[in-house]
């Protein structure tokens, strides 16, 4: 056969060319097998390649032979095995053989196409699906310049036309005919899309269109589209399948992207209402039986590849929307993934999105029911571990970035942290650390897990970098996060000698929330300080070491509302603070945020059969008369108030802690000089010292403003500023400004300045320099 073939390919450089030499190389091309094609490439690659690279110039000429086209469908289909082909090719000669040495011919095709030739169209395609197959299986590949630049074609000539549009349109009646299905339609919603989805994928860096650019354009069209035809998928023609497969995975690779939610929301889903009708669609695709037909051909076959996609889309919409509640209620989602763990015969990446949909939406007590959660901890780490011995770092089309995604929200499951444990697999974790920060968060995860913490404990060289990271880390969040596992490592703080009775109450509340519940949390917050509460809250996420000011806001808090939601329950940092404040033994009050959401996990554990406040079942005036009556109002509604919302560009009060044999004493770090301290630090100093209503009055007043304050009432007219500040007092706070306060207030600003005076001159005189020392009225309006 090598002679015959050698000869053939010889007579294509003989004008005219026989249709007999077209029919025997035909005949040749569709006698391979998988079994045989490896060794014929060997024995022929030479020859092989000449065909190959003048086959790409034939695709730009016109032709109505008959044995040539039937010759050029024989080789795509020949050069789609030669994709597939897993062990026995090299990924270079596949390169070689698939993509064409130049451009020119590459132009010469879209020149045919910008002048309508269908016939170059239909055997082309084929061609450019191909090169989209070798991409997707080794998107390394997507870098070659001639990858570049068709996708740069496709993105401009042929996604943002009006034609695109207009087939998108077609595809929207609910009753297709065959004939839309023209050899230009599907190069231009199959082929093209299917080519711009596995490039995206290669995360290039300077392609023609953004992500937002691309929705816009197809996002209303797809979403229309599907809800048409999914009610009727047993009638889809494999034209219609093709379509829509490839534009579900180009959707699925922009949705796939570092946008936030709401910005992805706003192009794509702007209501709930919407989303939720696109899940019940991509549910109607998993449930249908015939897909799974041929699941072993995932990588070619569109009906598999759907599945593959839609499951990969599902995955994606859950760990951006914050609607796991909204899945749990859909059994009929779980009952169809089950049915497909069952078949042990389903590839590997089935099981991956299988599990990890399971993370996202099942309960920890469901997660239990389940009887393959030994199979779903060992597949994960067997996933992991052979991805992460390839040098592409990808395997059967799943990164190690996908992989410890995913991971990380299972991992908040305990029985994953406990499999990690007794498996001994935290040591692949470990070896990932620098190369994948994500791996500090599931390490976090993991460690609130006893035999974990045995483990970190154990392992001297990484305590070691953790402890030098947390202290030279550039990266903020990392160093929040080391923090929190070297918190988790420490002894338990249950058993840390803190005296209650000798540590002073600052606040009467604390408010522990997930800042995804951040708008619903800053009014609840309002009502507390209008009834007269003392309340600790962070709305711009700390700055600094956080663990030590949770242990400040806790150890200076009587009671601790715990915001509850399916965020909540998934952060690090708020189980953290829900855990401590329950060693503490502190008032825990449970409050619901989320539609839908019932506690689980640690978070049932925390909140145990304590009663809580529902605020999606009330309005929120009600819900908030149920939660003043929690807090037993009437008791304490003549308590003073005291605001200490953390601006962004503050530092939380670190700690200076002194232990004794019985006690450990609290005590803020301010900065020397006044003028550095900031809002928080400013309101901390003037609570420590019970200027209550001063706090109140000066709550958006950072150290610079207490100086010019003091300066104002050392220099101005005593009886104007009296009367000024009592006016601020009855507006801002509806109290009389204690004159006791205030003298309290000179006379500790007079204490603290003392070792300090050339800071106030520096700061005070630059202002004053050109003033005498008395001020005027209108001045002091401005506090």
């Amino acid at each position: 056969m090598k002679a015959m073939f050698e000869q053939l390919i010889a007579s294509l450089n003989i004008s005219p060319i026989s249709n007999d030499v077209f029919h025997q190389l035909t005949s040749i091309l569709t006698q391979q097998t998988d079994d045989s094609i490896a060794s014929f490439i060997s024995q022929v690659f030479e020859p092989l390649l000449f065909l190959e690279q003048w086959a790409w110039q034939k695709l730009s000429q016109a032709s109505d032979q008959t044995y040539l086209r039937e010759m050029l469908h024989a080789l795509a289909s020949f050069n789609k095995q030669i994709v597939f082909i897993d062990d026995h090719m090299n990924h270079d000669d596949k390169f070689r053989l698939l993509i064409p040495d130049t451009l020119d011919s590459i132009n010469l095709i879209f020149e045919q196409f910008n002048n309508n030739q269908n016939s170059c169209m239909a055997a082309a395609s084929l061609w450019f699906d191909n090169l989209s197959y070798l991409i997707q299986e080794y998107p390394h590949l997507g870098r070659s310049p001639v990858i570049i630049h068709i996708n740069q074609y496709f993105g401009q000539r042929l996604l943002m036309s009006e034609a695109y549009e207009s087939y998108l349109s077609e595809l929207r009646q609910s009753q297709l005919s065959p004939s839309i299905f023209s050899a230009k339609q599907l190069l231009y919603i199959k082929t093209c899309s299917f080519s711009l989805n596995v490039y995206l994928h290669t995360k290039p860096e300077n392609f023609c269109l953004t992500i937002d650019e691309i929705l816009e354009k197809i996002g209303s069209h797809y979403l229309q589209i599907m809800e048409i035809h999914c009610y009727n998928i047993s009638t889809w023609s494999k034209e219609l399948l093709a379509c829509i497969t490839h534009l579900t995975g180009l959707i699925d690779i922009c949705f796939d992207t570092n946008k936030k939610e709401e910005e992805l929301n706003q192009i794509l889903f702007p209501t709930e209402q919407i989303l939720f009708d696109f899940i019940e669609v991509l549910i109607r695709v998993v449930s249908y039986e015939p897909f799974y037909k041929d699941i072993s051909n995932q990588r070619s076959e569109d009906g598999p590849m759907f599945v593959d996609i839609t499951l990969h889309f599902i995955l994606n919409i859950l760990q951006t929307q914050n609607i796991s509640c909204h899945f749990q209620l859909m059994t009929n989602l779980s009952d169809a993934l089950l049915l497909r763990v069952t078949n042990k015969s389903i590839p590997n990446q089935y099981f991956f999105y299988v599990y990890s949909i399971f993370g996202e939406i099942l309960s920890e007590e469901k997660s239990k029911e389940l009887e393959f959660t030994d199979d779903m901890g060992n597949g994960y780490f067997a996933m992991l571990e052979q991805t992460w011995q390839q040098p592409s770092k990808t395997y059967k089309h799943l990164t190690v970035s996908v992989l410890l995604r995913a991971f990380l929200t299972l991992s908040k499951n305990e029985f994953i942290p406990q499999k990690t444990a007794d498996s001994n697999k935290l040591c692949l974790l470990l070896e990932m650390c620098d190369d994948y920060p994500i791996v500090y968060d599931i390490i976090w995860a993991l460690s609130f897990n006893k035999d974990i913490q045995q483990q970190l404990r154990s392992n001297a060289p990484f305590m070691s970098k953790l402890i030098q990271l947390a202290k030279q880390s550039e990266n903020e969040q990392i160093r929040k996060t080391i923090d929190g596992i070297l918190w988790n490592l420490e002894l338990n703080h249950e058993n840390h000698p803190i005296d209650d009775k000798h540590n002073k109450k600052v606040f009467d509340i604390m408010i522990s929330y997930s800042h995804k519940e951040k708008a619903l949390c800053k009014q609840i917050y309002n009502e507390l300080i209008k009834a007269g509460y003392r309340v600790w809250i962070d709305f711009d996420q700390m700055h600094g070491n956080v663990m030590d000011a949770m242990t400040q806001a806790i150890e200076q808090s009587n009671t601790v509302i715990i915001c509850m939601s399916e965020q909540y329950r998934k952060s690090n940092y708020c189980r953290a603070e829900a855990q401590y404040a329950f060693q503490r033994e502190r008032k825990i009050v449970p409050i619901l945020l989320q539609k839908q959401y019932k506690p689980d996990g640690w978070l049932l554990f925390i909140i145990g059969q304590l009663l809580y406040v529902d605020f999606n079942k009330y309005e929120f005036a009600r819900a908030m008369e149920m939660l003043f009556k929690e807090l037993k109002v009437t008791e304490i509604a003549n308590i003073n108030t005291v605001n200490v919302e953390l601006k962004q560009d503050t530092l939380i009060i670190p700690l200076a802690v002194e232990v004794s044999s019985s006690k450990l004493v609290l005590s803020p770090i301010l900065p020397e000089k006044i003028s550095d301290w900031t809002q928080a630090q400013t309101q901390q100093w003037l609570i420590q010292h019970n200027l209550v209503q001063m706090s109140r009055l000066l709550v958006d007043c950072n150290g610079l403003g207490l100086l010019y304050l003091d300066d104002f009432i050392r220099n101005g007219d005593g009886k104007v500023i009296t009367s000024l500040l009592q006016e601020d007092s009855l507006r801002k706070t509806g109290h009389c400004l204690s004159l006791i306060e205030l003298s309290c207030f000179r006379s500790l600003m007079n204490q603290q300045k003392g070792c300090l005076q050339s800071d106030l001159n520096a700061k005070v005189t630059e202002i004053n320099s050109s003033n005498s020392k008395k001020r005027s009225f209108p001045c002091c309006q401005t506090m």
